[in-house]
């Protein structure tokens, strides 16, 4: 399920300090939007920043030129040791077996988006996926989970349902929440950590960038708790 990297695009992370960013990978923002009852539906393309060959994206929260680095990490005593469990995802996640799909689920993952959520939740939807619509709301909100916690499988041909992403780098606004989310990578962004070790490329990834993840690198959900706001 994980996808190729053709392009060298690429996230090096520092020793307590940033993401290094190569590859020519775009960078923007995409805002949650949700319905009259809070619920996350869809996501919003908000600015887009100019593309440039290489870049470093702040990991301790602390930058006043976010999202970009200015060296706050080496005043503020950051620890941005890599804690996440480092298996392939496939190991990690929990299977749950439907009718028609099934759901993978690595709950260590999640970032907090609530797109799984709406129409009684795709742990319930999985068991409904024998009916059409129930099915296409289960694709829809699975797919939209920016960190690939969840993955919607279908049983026929035992293949991940994944919508096409081209490598590129977003951030998350949560408008609803009132705080800034992670660093949304797409479209098979290699990352590489600090210690060299390889990640496994995968179509959805989010990381941490307030700081206060206990999964470091990858996001878990703390931007909400602690009500990060990358001011932009």
């Amino acid at each position: 399920m994980s996808p190729h990297n053709p392009n060298g695009a690429k996230v090096q992370i520092s020793k307590d300090g940033p993401y290094l960013v190569s590859g020519d990978l775009p960078l923007s923002k995409q805002i949650i939007g949700t319905n009259a009852d809070g619920e996350s539906t869809a996501w919003t393309q908000a600015a887009s920043l100019p593309i440039q060959t290489q870049y470093a994206l702040c990991r301790c929260g602390q930058s006043a030129n976010k999202p970009f680095c200015d060296g706050s990490h080496q005043t503020t005593g950051f620890d941005g040791g890599e804690t996440a469990d480092r298996r392939p995802y496939l190991q990690q996640a929990k299977h749950i077996h439907g009718p028609v799909m099934s759901l993978t689920d690595a709950e260590t993952l999640c970032a907090f988006a609530r797109f799984c959520d709406p129409h009684g939740q795709v742990w319930g939807l999985v068991t409904e996926t024998d009916d059409q619509q129930s099915r296409h709301h289960f694709v829809t909100q699975t797919c939209d989970c920016p960190s690939g916690r969840l993955v919607a499988w279908d049983n026929a041909t035992g293949e991940a349902v994944e919508k096409t992403y081209q490598p590129s780098v977003v951030l998350i606004e949560d408008p609803e929440k009132s705080c800034s989310g992670p660093i949304w990578l797409r479209g098979g962004v290699q990352v590489i950590g600090a210690d060299g070790f390889t990640y496994e490329v995968r179509n959805r990834v989010t990381l941490c960038r307030c700081g206060a993840s206990r999964n470091k690198p990858f996001c878990d959900g703390s931007h909400a708790s602690i009500g990060f706001n990358d001011e932009l």
